[in-house]
């Protein structure tokens, strides 16, 4: 789904209420788009752990203004479903990332042309709706000091 509300329209035939009563939960889920305005803001919070926080830091329910009480990682699976059709983990996103040296603490400091062209060729992908398949995270013994 394209934006919070949208979730929220969705949580509100689910759960009652008005889609005021979970904008706060969708918008959390959501606020990474502020900074990684793509699907990859998913990484951050769109898996278990992400709706066990969610759960942590709004609450364990919210109450809609029916007067239901709605448990807010319902709510989180919910929003995670909506958008990937299933619930990954951490390590799903994670063991996907290219392992880049500045990662492993180097004094290799990735140039701003590097990182333009890494964001050119994001967006490229993103207009063509591709995405390059990553490379599986190597092993902690497999990456050097």
């Amino acid at each position: 789904m394209a934006h919070p509300w949208h979730h929220a329209v969705r949580s509100a035939k689910l759960f009652g209420g008005r889609p005021e009563d979970y904008l706060p939960v969708h918008n959390w889920f959501d606020e990474s788009k502020a900074f990684m305005p793509d699907f990859r803001h998913r990484a951050l919070r769109h898996h278990s752990e992400g709706i066990f926080l969610c759960e942590r830091l709004l609450g364990s329910t919210l109450k809609n203004s029916a007067g239901r009480e709605v448990p807010v990682r319902l709510i989180g699976e919910q929003h995670v479903k909506d958008d990937l059709g299933w619930i990954p983990t951490a390590k799903d996103w994670l063991v996907n990332l290219s392992i880049k040296p500045w990662m492993s603490r180097t004094p290799f400091r990735p140039s701003s042309e590097a990182n333009r062209q890494a964001d050119a060729d994001s967006t490229e992908q993103d207009r063509l709706g591709e995405c390059e398949p990553q490379a599986p995270m190597a092993q902690p013994s497999e990456v050097s000091e």
